[in-house]
This record gives C-alpha cells, structure tokens and sequence, in this order.
C-alpha cells in the first residue's frame, strides 16, 4: 500500500467545489473557536516565558502572535500561536481520536497567509484538508500509539500542518510525499508532559514542525516515500497495532472535520461527563458544598489514566485533575478557565470538598459518559446518569454559544466591538479576500503600535 503518496495525491488535487457546505460549515466553527482560545491564551503566563526566551530569535517579523501586538517570523509565529491556543486546553476535539485538530493547522496556515496573501476560500480548503490528515493518520494508529504514552495532538498534527501549509504552498504530488515523510520524522510529544506547559507545545512545535517539512519539500529536500506505512516509517514505529486503511478508504467521500467537538469546559474532554452531571445536580437541588457527603464517579478507564490527579498543586494540574474538576464546578457552578486558576485549586473550600470525590472505573461506561452519585447530610443521594456530554458531537455546542464562549475568552483583551468583528471574520473566513485579516484584527487597538522592547 502506497498510503503516503496516496494521501499526497488527494491533498494536492482535491478540488475545492467538492467539499459539501455542511463541512465548510464545520470548518469555519473550528476556525472560530481556535482563534477565540488562541486570543483567550495570549497572555498566560506559559506565553509570557516563551517570548521571552524565544523572541530575540525571531527572523523577518511579518507574522502576528494573536492576542498580542508582537510580530514574529512565520516559524516562530506558528509555534507561539500553536501555544496560545492550547494552554487552556480549551480547544477542539475530535473525539474518536482525543486529537487538538485546529491548533497545528491553524496555526501553521495562517502565519504562512501572513507571510504570502492567500484567499478565505483557500485558506479554508486548505485548513479542512490538514484536518483530514491529521485525523486519519490518528484514525489509523489509535488507540495503541496513544495508550503506549504519545500525545497524538503532536505526533499526528505535525501531518496536518505539513499537508495543510504544503497545499497553500502548491505542493507537486512527489513534493508533498516528501513533506508528509520530513512530517513523520518530526512526529512527537509526551503524554508525560500533561499538566505543565509543555503540553501546548505540543501542538506549537506540530504547527511549526508540518510547516518547515513543507517549505523543505518545496525545495525538492527529499524523504523516504513511505514515511508513513514502511516497516521503519510513522505507523509501525509509533504504534504496536495500526490500520492503515483508515487513512485512504473514502477519502474525500467522508470528512473527519465533520465530527469535531467544541468544549465549555476548560479541561481534559474526557472529564466533561463528570463535570456536565455535577452542574444539572448542583443546579436542579440548589447544592452547596456544605450540604455534601461525598460525590462517586462511574467512569471510564481513561479518566483514572489521564485525569487521576488527587492532589493538583496549580492551575494547569487541575485541568487533569476529575476531583479537582467537579468540586470545583459543584462550588462555582462553572468550569472556564477561572476554575482553573493557582487560586481556585488551591481554595480550601474547593480542597474539602475534592478530598470527598471518588472515582471508579465502572465496565461499560464509555469515554463521553458518566455515572455520578452525590451523597447528602439529610440522607438523600441524588443520582445522575450523562449518556453523551454536552459539547460532544450528540450533544454539540451551538454557533451562538461558541460565540459566547469566544466572547468570555476575549475579554480583557479585546474590546467588545473588537471581538464582535472579529468573531464576524472568522464566521465569513471562507469569503475573505485575504485571511490574514483574521490575525491582524486579533491585535487590540491599544497595542497595535506598540514597539515591544524586550522583542526589539
């Protein structure tokens, strides 16, 4: 099986009149909600150190760090914004695969339109077909390359942005092969790394990675034609058991983008059931903490694996931490990004209460689902069984309350007429004349102008 090269082929040659609306629709959703987590993450605290170290390094300053007034070269642009966008973990997911799809991509895509104008229509084209990539490579190699400790967002976006940038770039059939194989050796990123800041730059070094495989390919900078499907290539190295087929069979006629999930909680997807089933609880009986005994979880073994921290000492381990997640959201009634500040996890109040959350594996439960039993003082238990969590592809989020969600995470950085109009761009990218409109009204008009010293 020919499975690089068979990719390369549909990359380079899709046309973009083939893809229904539904998915263009998907599409700019996605885009959407990636531009409003990467401007809600501009100014944490993960970003701030980046820069700081990296700046100085920077090239030609011709691409925009969303959120901010600095300017970058693309390289590195890609990288910060591949940051920006996943340090609340509050972006996308394509649930078959727990993949980041937007962040690589994205982010790779539009530093290059910075750099070399490239219409909304393809610019969109572009973006869906990375997606594809990405998802399908992941399709073929998940669960056993993810279960083995690989942080799939990373090891397979770096396909997506390879592809995606490659076709902005107008990659031939052979050059893409080659972008594709330079993707698969740059294939990367620990689980390990969970709960620290290296996490979201998994998907900055993927954005930045797929884009440098294809400026090379472009460049005739050969790679193995199998860096995908060959004995020593991505899937057999990367993944003790893996189906090729998923990344060919109905190419083009099926979409991966199509299936995507937004989140209206700030944390690892796989803990939403629970926090979904506490807030109906909390809300529907007027809970108070006081008024609680303990809280039991019947949960999916994934859960326990990634979400099992009992004790999180800082906001990015609460994110990975169920206890922490729905005591919190019993307390708040909430789980943005304000759940998981340094302070929330360490409210005593939040602390008593996590110190009487238990979670369980329960067989049957899937990973969108949950079984939550909150014991009172007066003697009551109030059950709640979630069969599919709000945000998930039974359950989506609305456009109306993603733009709600983008909204929440724009404020403080951007004005409200700043934000309506920028949410309006990314709405309508596939209509721009010019994508890069999208990164240069993300920059608030207070610092616009701004000469940022440290960066020079």
């Amino acid at each position: 099986m020919e499975v690089t090269r068979a990719l390369a082929r549909f990359i380079v040659g899709h046309h973009g009149a083939d893809i229904p609306e539904t998915v263009r629709r998907e599409a700019a959703r996605s885009f959407l909600n990636w531009v409003g987590c990467a401007v809600g993450g501009s100014r944490h605290e993960t970003v701030e150190r980046s820069l700081a170290a990296l700046g100085e390094f920077s090239g030609p300053r011709v691409a925009t760090v969303l959120g901010r007034g600095e300017r970058l070269d693309v390289m590195l642009a890609a990288l910060m914004n591949g940051i920006t966008s996943h340090t609340f973990d509050f972006d996308d997911t394509h649930l078959k695969t727990v993949i980041h799809p937007s962040g690589p991509v994205a982010s790779a895509i539009l530093a290059l339109a910075e750099r070399s104008p490239v219409s909304g229509a393809d610019f969109l084209h572009a973006f869906i077909l990375g997606v594809e990539a990405e998802c399908r490579i992941g399709n073929a190699v998940y669960p056993s390359h993810y279960d083995v400790g690989w942080h799939i967002t990373g090891t397979a976006g770096v396909f997506g942005a390879a592809a995606a940038a490659g076709r902005l770039l107008g990659l031939t059939e052979q050059q893409m092969t080659w972008a594709l194989g330079i993707a698969a050796t740059q294939s990367s990123g620990l689980r390990e790394m969970f709960g620290t800041m290296t996490k979201p730059f998994h998907p900055g070094n993927a954005a930045r990675n797929g884009l440098l495989a294809a400026i090379l390919a472009k460049a005739n900078f050969t790679s193995s034609n199998q860096g995908i499907e060959a004995p020593r290539g991505f899937a057999h190295v990367l993944a003790s058991e893996r189906d090729l087929s998923q990344i060919t069979d109905r190419l083009g006629e099926t979409w991966e983008i199509a299936l995507n999930t937004y989140k209206p909680f700030a944390c690892g997807i796989v803990i939403h059931p629970a926090i979904d089933g506490c807030i109906q609880l909390r809300n529907e009986h007027q809970l108070k903490a006081g008024d609680i005994t303990t809280i039991s979880l019947g949960v999916h073994p994934l859960v326990l694996e990634l979400t099992g921290r009992k004790t999180p000492g800082v906001g990015l381990e609460g994110k990975f931490s169920v206890y922490h997640s729905v005591a919190a959201a019993i307390i708040h009634g909430a789980a943005g990004e304000a759940q998981y500040s340094d302070a929330v996890v360490r409210d005593p109040a939040v602390i008593a209460l996590r110190d009487r959350v238990t979670a369980t594996v329960k067989p049957g439960v899937r990973e969108d689902q949950v079984h939550v039993s909150i014991k009172l003082k007066d003697g009551r238990t109030l059950d709640k069984f979630i069969e599919h969590a709000v945000g998930s592809v039974d359950r989506p989020m609305t456009d109306a309350q993603l733009e709600e969600k983008f909204s929440g995470l724009a404020s403080g950085i951007l004005s409200v007429g700043e934000t309506d109009r920028l949410i309006g761009l990314c709405r309508d990218i596939g209509k721009l004349k010019d994508a890069a409109e999208v990164a240069r009204a993300s920059v608030p008009a207070a610092t616009l102008n701004r000469v940022d010293r440290r960066l020079g």
